[in-house]
């Protein structure tokens, strides 16, 4: 390596010692022990009946890539039939396929609110919404943590201050590192009082919460003032994401939205597996019983060992606070054969680095209680 070289990638480096310094150099781990890591909530990663529509649909000629992008030749029977069949699964007006959820959102945020406009986020939002809104035309204001007052606040202030566009309130109706719930009839009688839009997304809910996991945004979609973005590389096991909205704003986006109109289609395959992973809901209602039931066993179980959480979720938070005992912790647990991994900041907030842990169908009850028991071990009991 020469010296330009050198001082081409040095800074690349300092960041990376910089990390590492702080316990936040992270790097790729290949799966292994009981799962306690993933979103596939009701393994359906796996799942025979995917399978099986997939292969069908292989040979009856479904190509494995769409060759362009939706606006060109890339718009495929399968798009399509998967949109019309999700819109009306999800009881919306129209359905919007793209490849992926943190796409999805920075691609309706840097499309649809405008110049003018304001975006309410709330603080704990995925990174997706927070790049979106950076990269789009309207303001931004974060309020405080599922707190319709701040919300509220929030507007007023932007209104006393000659902000004449529309309100934009984004949130997660599950947050996905807290495992705390969105309080979605405030947030829709907010939106409805100062004529704003609600968008939502569902990623860790979709397929879990809801009657045949319609998701928790179910009660109000067809809204003419509601957007849902309903992730399908988690509970639903395949990949992509289903924006949910009016007919206007699905137009728009197909005509405006730049991470639509110029990327490659998703795979037509992919459509396939996401739509089999809808029958599945609507046919087999049993996986999301059974989840919620060992979501309820593994809680009790908690509560047995003295563990109060605030989540009532499948996600379960171990709040650590120090990244490097964080990370320790986890690794002593993946060492006794559980997969859980640590959560650092800018994932999380500073001083809050935890233990994710995630209830789903690949574990049963023994295996909650095995790995409770060896997390409070593992914790000296600290685990509260």
């Amino acid at each position: 390596m020469n010296s330009i070289q050198g001082v081409k990638i040095g800074n690349y480096v300092a960041a990376l010692h910089a990390l590492k310094e702080d316990n936040r150099l992270r790097g790729l781990e290949r799966r292994a022990g009981t799962d306690f890591a993933s979103n596939d909530y009701l393994a359906l990663t796996s799942a025979p009946r995917i399978k099986k529509a997939v292969y069908a649909a292989l040979e009856a000629g479904t190509p494995i890539g769409a060759g362009g992008s939706r606006l060109l030749r890339g718009n495929c029977d399968e798009h399509e039939t998967l949109e019309t069949e999700a819109a009306q699964f999800f009881g919306a007006e129209t359905a919007l396929f793209f490849g992926g959820g943190y796409v999805a959102n920075f691609a309706v945020l840097t499309t649809l609110p405008q110049r003018g406009d304001l975006l309410v986020l709330d603080s704990l939002m995925h990174a997706s919404i927070h790049e979106g809104a950076r990269a789009g035309r309207a303001a931004f204001r974060r309020s405080a943590h599922n707190d319709p007052q701040s919300i509220e606040d929030t507007i007023r202030d932007w209104r006393a201050g000659g902000g004449t566009g529309r309100v934009w309130i984004v949130v997660e109706s599950l947050y996905s590192m807290d495992g705390d719930f969105a309080p979605l009839e405030c947030l829709v009688a907010i939106a409805d009082r100062y004529d704003a839009f609600l968008m939502v997304d569902e990623a860790h809910a979709t397929g879990v919460y809801g009657e045949k996991g319609r998701g928790l945004t179910a009660p109000y979609e067809g809204r003419e003032n509601l957007l849902v973005v309903h992730t399908c590389g988690k509970a639903l096991g395949a990949a992509g994401a289903l924006v949910t909205a009016s007919g206007v704003l699905r137009q728009f986006m197909v005509n405006r939205c730049r991470p639509f109109i110029f990327a490659t289609a998703p795979s037509p395959l992919m459509a396939v597996a996401v739509r089999e992973a809808l029958f599945i809901l609507q046919e087999e209602p049993e996986r999301q019983q059974r989840l919620a039931k060992l979501v309820a066993f593994t809680h009790r179980e908690m509560g047995l060992r003295g563990w109060r959480s605030p989540s009532v979720s499948q996600i379960v938070p171990c709040i650590v606070g120090d990244n490097a005992r964080a990370m320790r912790l986890a690794s002593a647990l993946q060492a006794r054969g559980f997969d859980i991994r640590g959560i650092r900041p800018p994932t999380v907030p500073a001083g809050t680095a935890r233990l994710r842990i995630s209830i789903t169908l690949n574990a049963g009850e023994d295996d909650v209680r095995a790995m409770l028991d060896a997390l409070i071990e593992e914790t000296r009991g600290e685990a509260r």
